[in-house]
């Protein structure tokens, strides 16, 4: 691939893009369709690019960007939720589908089977995210669906990177699997928080906010290619990094120093262009393929094309199904439980006295210890209409076009790798099915339950109202101590629960701009 071609990708997706914004219609589904298509035009050059580098370059600041912009309190709060969709279900639908693929597609065998399983398991709830307030999505749906896209994308790559092992003769047994995954997980949470604190502290000595953006850009493929070389989750570092990092830059004191709301104003500008020039060039790339990997498919004696395509079509009714199921399984159970828990708590009043006490005598320990926060309780399970909406998001998007490409050609012995082309065809029928079937009705079927957010939208209102009385009150005048007090101040009403999180995030964000606004007025003047 050269220059050239990117270029001329990039700047066709640029159109297309904004073609599908003024239409309301997803751009990806745009992009890869009109890409796919137009890998058939006479004289299309197969673009080449190395597997390696699909995962090592787009997967990890993408992940970085769309992790430090989550809410780290929600997160904590459907923590249950959160790890029933991201770990659970996606090992179950890896499971599932890959034991489906090895029976519709007994040529590519068992192992190649799970690496499809693993390629198709992970929905791109992020997409659904980012259109939630203008589609309606209750604040809680919205809290889930964003904490699984961070937890199942690591999920999925684990699973991803085992499971391509296991073709080459590795990791042949569960318990050897299981092991992996627990010490993928450990040490890549560990390396992301070492990463973290190292570029904190190296951060605030920059003084300069080009460098200091410069020194963020490196840490996801940083903290992905050090947890590789541990053979360790190289996602979940830099999900743990970007956690870190945002919540310490933002909220804690410690962490503020001259300069530094000129950098994440630099940020908030710099990741979403980030963003979508990776998605725009990996859903290019990925549609450009269909027609050498269709002809591929055509030359291989072992994979039958038509056998493919109706495997694939198979595959998307069984990861649609698959997941709405699951989550109502998932959920079902825990309102089940969680009826159980309120009867029981009714019929003996005293539960209820107990947990107040000692809720009471945790916060008067953080009190004693001078943390004077509001100890808020995990919530319920969501209702059934939540549960509807959170299992029709079941999209495939980015990570599951990234992982089918980034498939090696051989495998650890120097073989060719079982089934490489039918897992990109099935990867991106699948993707292009789901974005077609419930990324274009979602809206619909938010509208379709009547999901009232006027109640939810009134009381982050009342919330944000809340925040501009403290920052009103910390300081009203306009010098650099000033803005660091109502900084300081909203990160202390956020510890004690006074505002929540986006109130918080919002906030501090105009703050970073008025002062921004300050200096650049002082400076033009005489």
């Amino acid at each position: 691939m050269n220059g050239v071609q990117i270029l001329l990708i990039i700047g066709a997706g640029i159109a297309v893009s904004a073609l599908a914004h003024r239409r309301g219609v997803q751009p990806g589904l745009v992009v890869v369709t009109l890409a796919a298509a137009a890998s058939f035009l006479p004289g299309m050059p197969r673009l080449e690019l190395e597997s390696e580098l699909i995962l090592a370059i787009v997967v990890p600041p993408l992940l970085y960007s769309a992790s430090r912009a989550a809410p780290v309190t929600a997160f904590g709060r459907n923590l249950r939720a959160i790890l029933n969709l991201g770990v659970l279900l996606v090992v179950l639908t890896a499971g599932a589908l890959g034991l489906l693929s090895s029976w519709l597609l007994p040529g590519i065998g068992l192992a190649a089977a799970f690496v499809l399983g693993s390629v198709l398991a992970p929905p791109d709830t992020i997409t659904t995210v980012s259109h939630g307030a203008e589609i309606g999505l209750p604040r809680r749906v919205t809290a889930i669906l964003t904490g699984e896209s961070l937890v199942n994308d690591a999920t999925a790559l684990t699973l991803f990177s085992i499971a391509v092992a296991a073709v080459g003769g590795e990791h042949a047994s569960w318990g050897s699997g299981i092991r992996d995954f627990a010490y993928n997980a450990a040490v890549g949470v560990a390396v992301g928080g070492v990463l973290a604190v190292a570029t904190l502290w190296v951060r605030k000595r920059l003084g300069n906010s080009t460098l200091e953006t410069s020194l963020v850009l490196l840490v996801p493929f940083t903290a992905f290619l050090m947890a590789e070389e541990l053979h360790a989750s190289g996602i979940l570092a830099v999900v743990t990094a970007a956690f870190a990092i945002s919540a310490n830059t933002s909220f804690d004191p410690r962490h503020q120093y001259p300069g530094a709301y000129r950098t994440r104003l630099q940020e908030d500008a710099f990741w979403p262009v980030v963003d979508f020039l990776l998605e725009t060039f990996v859903f290019a790339y990925i549609g450009l393929q269909l027609r050498f990997v269709v002809e591929d498919l055509r030359a291989d004696d072992e994979v039958d094309l038509t056998r493919t395509f109706v495997a694939a079509g198979v595959l998307l009714v069984a990861a649609i199904m698959l997941r709405i199921v699951g989550v109502y399984v998932t959920f079902g159970r825990w309102q089940l439980s969680w009826l159980m828990y309120r009867k029981r708590v009714e019929a003996h009043p005293e539960i209820t006295e107990h947990l107040a006490a000692a809720r009471e005598a945790a916060e008067e320990r953080d009190r004693r210890r001078g943390r004077n926060r509001r100890r808020t309780l995990p919530l319920g399970p969501p209702t059934a209409r939540e549960t509807l909406v959170v299992g029709w998001t079941g999209m495939r998007g980015i990570l599951t076009l990234a992982a089918a490409a980034a498939i090696p050609e051989t495998t650890a012995g120097g073989e060719p790798f079982p089934g490489r082309d039918a897992i990109q065809v099935i990867a991106l029928v699948v993707t292009l099915g789901t974005l077609l079937i419930q990324g274009t009705t979602i809206r619909r079927a938010v509208t379709l339950l009547g999901l009232d957010v006027r109640a939810e939208r009134e009381e982050a209102e009342a919330m944000r109202r809340r925040g501009e009385e403290i920052v009103a009150a910390a300081a009203s005048g306009t010098t650099d101590a000033d803005f660091d007090r109502q900084r300081t101040r909203l990160g202390e009403s956020l510890a004690t629960g006074d505002i929540d999180e986006d109130t918080a995030r919002a906030l501090i964000a105009e703050v970073d701009l008025r002062q921004a606004a300050q200096h650049t007025v002082a400076e033009k003047m005489p």
